[in-house]
């Protein structure tokens, strides 16, 4: 059982502890948090142990879960992997790309493991059908959000939008060939509602719009390719297949047949996969250890983590 310990007992942090807490492949140490009020005030109520410096909660542990501030992210990162310490890294991965870069390094050179917390990665309704999405041609999300002032202190691209562009580079496989956007600062210092554009080499093309000014939560994909659609709903956890087949000799006479111009017909299929409920958060973690005690690539790496971020500060540089 590999030995755990969270920076940073916020609002997600105090998630996270509660998760690494109740699982079978951790044993919880503790906590570290700078705020002296919020520590006694967690460790009272839900018992958990309070170090009083990141060092002595290092020191005796084989994890640590970053859950801090994306600013403090880097140092943390550092700190844990210069002394020999895998990391579970919340998203976005650091604040520039070239804190990332160095923190893979770091991590190749002292033999250590990272996975960045892309938690739709383990949403159920994207999982239900990533197997059936196969070279899409084009990609639509949306991601609004009401406003909450927690996560503002970041554009809204590197707080919303960068899930989307995460789960978009791993099923796009080719490189980023353009990028266009623009964002609008509403309530925020920085853009509270963002538009991009990501132009891929072989053709694919993927609109995103991110907002954190709505009236209304909104977390969808859809993803077009040769002969199927495919949707996901991030928030209802739903997915839904939509395939054209050519049409059968006999087709049935309720079937639902489309012709194009030049005369070719093809069949409607509807799927409905089955999406199974589970806990993302608690799921990444878990796999997080897996890919430890079996020496296997974290499903979200550092590197991938990386390319996210460097994504994102391409739609960021685009304001």
């Amino acid at each position: 059982m590999l030995k755990v310990g969270v920076l940073g007992a916020g609002h997600l942090g105090k998630i996270h502890l509660r998760l690494l807490n109740q699982s079978d492949k951790y044993e919880l140490v503790g906590f570290y948090d700078p705020s002296e009020e919020n520590a006694k005030k967690v460790s009272e109520e839900f018992g958990y142990k309070s170090f009083e410096s990141v060092d002595s909660l290092i020191d005796v542990v084989d994890v640590v879960d970053i859950v801090t501030p994306t600013l403090s992210h880097f140092d943390c990162a550092k700190q844990c992997v210069e002394n020999g310490r895998h990391i579970f890294i919340e998203k976005p991965i650091t604040k520039t790309v070239l804190e990332a870069e160095t923190i893979q390094q770091l991590a190749k050179e002292n033999n250590v493991k990272g996975q960045v917390g892309h938690v739709e990665r383990f949403n159920p309704a994207f999982t239900a059908v990533k197997d059936k999405i196969g070279n899409p041609m084009f990609i639509e999300t949306h991601r609004l959000a009401e406003f909450n002032p927690r996560g503002t202190d970041v554009p809204v691209v590197l707080d919303l939008m960068i899930h989307d562009i995460d789960i978009i580079l791993s099923v796009v496989n080719s490189k980023v060939k353009n990028v266009h956007a623009s964002g609008v600062s509403v309530i925020s210092e920085t853009p509270d509602i963002a538009n991009a554009r990501i132009e891929f080499e072989n053709g694919c093309v993927a609109n995103l719009t991110a907002s954190r000014i709505s009236m209304k939560n909104m977390r969808k994909s859809r993803f077009f390719q040769k002969d199927a659609y495919i949707s996901v709903d991030f928030l209802e956890k739903k997915s839904e297949v939509v395939r054209m087949k050519d049409v059968p000799k006999n087709p049935d006479e309720f079937a639902m047949i489309l012709q194009n111009a030049e005369g070719v017909k093809k069949q409607i299929y509807f799927e409905n996969p089955d999406v199974e409920n589970n806990n993302a958060i608690l799921d990444e973690l878990e796999t997080f250890a897996d890919a430890i005690n079996n020496n296997t690539t974290p499903i979200v790496s550092l590197e991938q983590g990386t390319e996210a971020l460097r994504v994102a500060q391409m739609i960021i540089d685009c304001f």
